[in-house]
């Protein structure tokens, strides 16, 4: 990790989980100034300055970074907005609706704070500062000229609080609903006991995706609906016989009944 050359910046994190604690980290390791706040008392990142308030944590920081629970996104910021400096890029990195991300962007705005929505496109522990990022909002231009140099990644995508967050919901559909298809399909295997044999097939057809994958899927889907229908009802009747509540597997079936469907009727 390179260390961080210009003029100096520095850094509020409120939040200090495993999420924010770790991006704190990579801030201090590259000579960024950071406070941090968390309503725990007891989460402390070496380095960081600890505040007695998120008020007091956002006090002279360039760079507000809120990493809180969903529901506790817009009580973090009204929490902090009296510390708050004029012209300061406050990010919302949480996971949560983009109603959530205009209410934030309201509540900061008025304290003159640039809000900036941020969705995180790879799991933080693992990346650190170095995650993927959406931004969008009045501070998103300024949030990625300043988190760019310290090495994240970030596509301004939207002038609006929201913007962001649209996007990383809508990719959740598909990241979230495949870890639910792994978890949901592992069960059963391991109740047929086949479990090692299907974890190896599932990891060579990931392995295998191509760009294309989409477009096959998507055509697939709908060319073939009428037989994948019985297709999913079989398999869904086999994982009840072993125990297994198919709710993946049963969506499944109702999509494709749909797409049934729209072709009777087009």
């Amino acid at each position: 990790m390179a260390r961080r050359t210009g003029d100096e910046l520095r850094v509020a994190v409120l939040g200090l989980g495993e999420a924010g604690g770790r991006i704190a980290s990579d801030l201090v390791a590259l000579d960024v100034g950071v406070s941090g706040w968390d309503i725990d008392p007891g989460r402390a990142v070496t380095g960081v300055e600890a505040a007695r308030s998120a008020a007091d944590a956002v006090r002279g920081a360039g760079v507000v970074l809120s990493l809180n629970a969903p529901d506790a996104a817009e009580a973090a910021a009204r929490d902090c907005v009296d510390g708050l400096a004029a012209g300061a890029v406050f990010a919302d990195l949480n996971s949560a609706h983009p109603r959530v991300k205009v209410a934030v962007a309201e509540v900061v705005g008025r304290a003159g704070a640039l809000a900036t929505d941020v969705a995180l496109l790879a799991p933080v522990p693992r990346r650190g500062i170095g995650t993927p990022a959406l931004a969008s909002g009045p501070g998103a231009k300024a949030f990625a000229e300043r988190l760019g140099p310290l090495g994240m990644p970030v596509e301004v995508v939207g002038t609006e609080p929201g913007d962001a967050a649209v996007r990383k919901l809508l990719r959740s559909v598909v990241m979230k609903g495949l870890a639910a298809a792994v978890l949901e399909s592992l069960r059963a295997g391991r109740a047929a006991g086949c479990e090692e044999w299907l974890r190896e097939e599932i990891a060579a057809t990931l392995a295998a995706a191509d760009a294309s994958l989409v477009a096959r899927l998507e055509d697939g889907s709908r060319r073939h609906a009428a037989r994948r229908v019985l297709e999913m009802e079989a398999a869904c009747d086999v994982l009840r016989e072993l125990g297994v509540e198919p709710r993946v597997a049963g969506a499944t079936a109702a999509v494709l009944e749909a797409l049934e469907e729209e072709a009777r009727i087009s």
